[in-house]
């Protein structure tokens, strides 16, 4: 009877610890944007930028300040936090919808090859992030752009108990203001603004399961193009812009495009504010419960910021290029991650760190096992976050398509400070020292030459290895063509991005009677 009565209470004892334990797990916020720069945020260095929320992340957390993105365009960056797997593993190497083979011609832009072919959908076989938290029993919820596939491959095909947005296109259909087109969001009051609907609906759904274990994926659509804002926060920026000082010349033609090499836009700006804003509604839900404690926060971008091609909206210097492109413009990404209790506040972290190290990172976090089933590419970087190291390795990309930002077939090795890019178009390779050439100016391949062979030597092994798929020789490439569409962008439509850039900086600009839709007369 002695051992009968011992026995009850301490049973009862281990359940309620166990119920403790499970109800002690951390939460998951993870805020992605779609096509933020290195440089559009504030704590990253911009004067003209203002994104006090967001800074508050950095500051609370850790900053990786060489953190990559898979990809230097949308989708495969997307598969890769997903899946922990670099593009070539996952199949998508290419935003989806982007042509590949003989339609490329079409674009009518006379390039010499045919990129390769691509998956159009996030694979059905893959253990995403969502459904491996799910699995052991946490609440999941998806807000805003998908872009991983058409209906049977959406957000709830892949792990997520709730969708609020999420669906095939990569922009948003009708604008960022209601009345906009998408089957997983209805509409709010006409002049709703997409992007605080979106931090609103995610800081609906942690008031809904504060109280238990929940992933929050916050994909914003912003500031993907088109740009538009309000005229408040147009004319807040747009007086900023003069008060600084307005540029008498904003672009510079390099390789195949004019790129932007000033942050003065007063409509991009904006979009910052309104989604700093809209993170703040969230960040504010999670203060409200003290959830703040206990809740993970990562936040990212899945390419550079545009600063050619789509809306030529900002710069990333000292960065060279940008979103579509193989520069460090193109694939550099704020990276941070607030773990209360292991990483310290406002530390920062110079190891190069990569979109496929979120999904161990976090499994880890969150004591998941990684699947063994899902064969991960990246490494937890928990020890990072702890003020520890990770062993040395190569990061790797593979773009074997044409950016509408002028960005060329490649593939990339980068071990420490050396990078190196492979094209595939004439076979020629780009060797930089980061940390003596940020905006990679200087090509070290004949001084380096031996350095350059082994990596390149180590690049075409993990090629072989992923079996990635390669573009092909197009054999009705008109170089003279070409050369005469460059020299038109370089002269023509470079003159007329000055006037437009500049335009939206006048006194009584006005794109249309209601600005996009944020208005009602």
């Amino acid at each position: 009877m002695k051992f009968d009565t011992f026995f009850l209470p301490a049973a009862f004892l281990l359940m309620l610890g166990f119920f403790c334990v499970e109800a002690k797990r951390p939460n998951v916020l993870f805020i992605l944007v779609d096509d933020m720069g290195a440089r559009d945020l504030s704590n990253e260095g911009s004067a003209f930028y203002e994104s006090p929320h967001i800074d508050r992340i950095a500051h609370e957390g850790m900053k990786f300040t060489r953190g990559y993105a898979t990809c230097q365009v949308c989708s495969p960056s997307r598969a890769s936090i997903l899946t922990g797997k670099y593009p070539p593993n996952h199949g998508i190497t290419t935003w989806i919808g982007d042509a590949s083979g003989e339609a490329w011609r079409k674009r009518g832009r006379h390039d010499s090859l045919l990129p390769a072919e691509y998956e159009r959908n996030l694979r059905d076989s893959e253990i995403t992030l969502a459904e491996a938290m799910k699995n052991a029993g946490y609440t999941t919820f998806f807000a805003g752009k998908w872009h991983l596939g058409s209906k049977g491959s959406w957000p709830t095909d892949h792990g997520f108990d709730l969708n609020k947005g999420g669906w095939d296109v990569g922009s948003p259909r009708g604008g960022f203001f209601s009345p906009w087109q998408n089957p997983n969001l209805s509409s709010g009051p006409i002049g709703e603004s997409l992007t605080r609907r979106l931090g609103q609906e995610t800081a609906d759904f942690i008031e809904a399961n504060k109280n238990q274990p929940f992933l929050a994926y916050l994909s914003f659509y912003t500031v993907h193009g088109p740009i538009q804002t309000t005229e408040a926060l147009w004319k807040k920026y747009r007086d900023k812009a003069e008060k600084i000082g307005l540029a008498k010349e904003r672009f510079l033609f390099d390789r195949r495009l004019n790129v932007r090499q000033v942050q003065d836009c007063p409509i991009y700006a904006g979009m910052i504010e309104q989604l700093d804003h809209s993170i703040g509604i969230v960040l504010d839900k999670l203060d409200e419960h003290g959830l703040n404690k206990n809740t993970i926060i990562c936040f990212t971008s899945d390419n550079g910021g545009v600063s050619s091609g789509d809306a030529y909206a900002t710069s990333n210097l000292p960065l060279r290029g940008g979103k579509g492109r193989q520069w460090e413009g193109g694939i550099r990404e704020p990276f941070y991650i607030k773990a209360p209790g292991i990483a310290k506040a406002g530390s920062k972290c110079a190891t190069p760190v990569n979109g496929i190290d979120w999904y161990p990172t976090l499994l880890e976090l969150c004591g998941i096992e990684v699947p063994k089933k899902q064969k991960v590419d990246g490494v937890s970087l928990v020890p990072l976050l702890k003020g520890e190291d990770i062993q040395k390795r190569p990061l790797y990309w593979h773009y074997p398509h044409y950016g509408n930002q002028g960005g060329e077939p490649s593939s990339i090795i980068m071990e420490g400070k050396w990078k190196l890019i492979h094209y595939h178009e004439d076979g020629r390779d780009e060797l930089y020292d980061l940390n003596k050439d940020i905006g990679e100016k200087n090509d070290l391949i004949e001084s380096e030459a031996k350095r350059a062979q082994n990596m390149r030597r180590r690049l075409e092994h993990w090629l072989q290895k992923t079996k990635a798929t390669l573009p092909t020789p197009d054999p009705e490439f008109e170089p003279e063509k070409r050369m005469q569409r460059w020299e038109n962008i370089r002269s023509t439509k470079k003159e007329g991005l000055e006037k437009q850039h500049a335009k939206f900086l006048e006194p009584e600009y006005k794109p249309n009677k209601d600005w996009w839709g944020s208005s009602k007369d």
